[in-house]
């Protein structure tokens, strides 16, 4: 399902302060963050190996695209997956707001999404989501601040995205203009297990006890179909110089790792 947080430029030290946990199924094959593609296509991303594609990936020329799913009952069979969306930003070269466009011309072909879509070197970040069902899709421009995103519409109200930002905000407001260290704010804000009261879930049409479930920050479900819930923790620092960092706490065969992958960003000339 995913959530993610976010500061946009609107920190002295990181143009971008990203926080995503990444939920799933335990037996699905997924690959660990690396670089992945072909030349100047190379992407830095985990991959989820049966559908090919990405909840998050970033590349060195400054596009960064981060997908999380909608919460809804019922899946549309033979829907394409929503892992190719952010592929669709990150191999091209076009703007977040054209792929937005063209994304939101195909969004009755998915199963509900949001997804942010991000030109680190020409300041824009857009949001696009198909839902909810039956209306346009939604694309606005992100303006600068701190976000949430959760299984439902940017910054909606949801309990555990209004914990997950005032929490972040917290840490933020503590820290002051101090570089922010990626294990302590991974730990320290994405390890909430705390859930929803049930009288204050969202109203989604799905089984109570699976909204319930999925209403922590990091989740752990046992189901029918085997263990479900947050398998990675990353966070993506970007500074206004371009200097990018991007750490995973991953599980891999019952096992949490961690590493980081440093990149520089190209900057494009300035005249």
């Amino acid at each position: 399902m995913c959530i993610a947080a976010w500061i946009w430029q609107a920190h002295p030290q990181h143009q971008l302060l990203l926080l995503l946990n990444r939920d799933e199924f335990h037996s699905r094959p997924t690959k660990a963050v690396g670089w992945w593609g072909e030349g100047s296509m190379k992407i830095l991303g985990g991959r989820d190996v049966l559908g090919g594609g990405t909840w998050m990936g970033s590349t060195k020329d400054g596009r960064l695209a981060f997908l999380t799913n909608v919460l809804e009952p019922d899946a549309m069979p033979g829907a394409r997956t929503r892992g190719d969306l952010p592929l669709r930003f990150l191999q091209g070269n076009k703007s977040p707001l054209e792929v937005a466009t063209e994304v939101a011309k195909e969004a009755d072909e998915y199963n509900g999404f949001n997804l942010i879509l991000a030109d680190l070197t020409r300041n824009v970040m857009v949001y696009v989501s198909n839902r909810p069902k039956g209306q346009p899709a939604t694309i606005q421009l992100v303006s600068p601040g701190l976000h949430v995103l959760s299984n439902a519409r940017l910054d909606s109200p949801w309990q555990k995205a209004i914990r997950l930002g005032k929490n972040f905000r917290e840490f933020i407001r503590k820290h002051g203009d101090d570089e922010v260290e990626a294990k302590d704010i991974a730990d320290r804000l994405m390890t909430d297990t705390t859930r929803a009261d049930k009288d204050r879930l969202p109203n989604t049409g799905c089984d109570p006890n699976w909204e319930h479930g999925l209403s922590s920050i990091f989740i752990e479900v046992q189901t029918d179909e085997g263990l479900y819930g947050t398998r990675s923790t990353a966070v993506l620092s970007v500074n206004y110089d371009g200097e990018a960092s991007l750490y995973e706490k991953y599980l891999e065969s019952g096992i949490w790792k961690n590493h980081t992958v440093h990149y520089q960003i190209e900057l494009p000339m300035r005249t």
